[in-house]
């Protein structure tokens, strides 16, 4: 079992950066591939980014590419999603998940856990 909390949300204008946080607790973290999603209103959750268990591989959806960044340490049981040059479409609740899935992927069905989500809310 993997507990996740996540954190670093809010509101920002257009153009600006947040940084999210999520923090995992139970068994060890460093056994599982990462991701982050995000559901904004009237829409289905959507892949953002993916990171292995080492934080070596990661992956991204086309719409985040470049402006996006995860990284995870270990170490303090954290991954990170480091959100820049933000865009009014980028406004959702967030979600962290782990799963068991060695192979990155974009496939919500394959993470087991998820954390509570953090809302992200960007003005124009």
């Amino acid at each position: 079992q993997v507990q996740l909390v996540e954190s670093g949300g809010g509101l920002v204008q257009a153009g600006g950066s947040l940084r999210l946080s999520c923090a995992a607790s139970g068994r060890t973290f460093s056994s599982y591939p990462m991701g982050w999603f995000r559901q904004a209103p009237g829409k289905e959750r959507e892949f953002v980014a993916a990171i292995s268990r080492g934080g070596v591989s990661t992956y991204y959806a086309d719409s985040v590419k470049g402006r996006f960044t995860i990284s995870r340490d270990n170490a303090k049981n954290t991954v990170y999603l480091q959100m820049n040059s933000l865009k009014p479409e980028d406004t959702a609740v967030y979600y962290c998940a782990a799963t068991s899935q060695m192979t990155l992927t974009n496939n919500n069905s394959r993470y087991a856990y998820w954390g509570q989500g953090t809302q992200v809310t960007v003005s124009s």
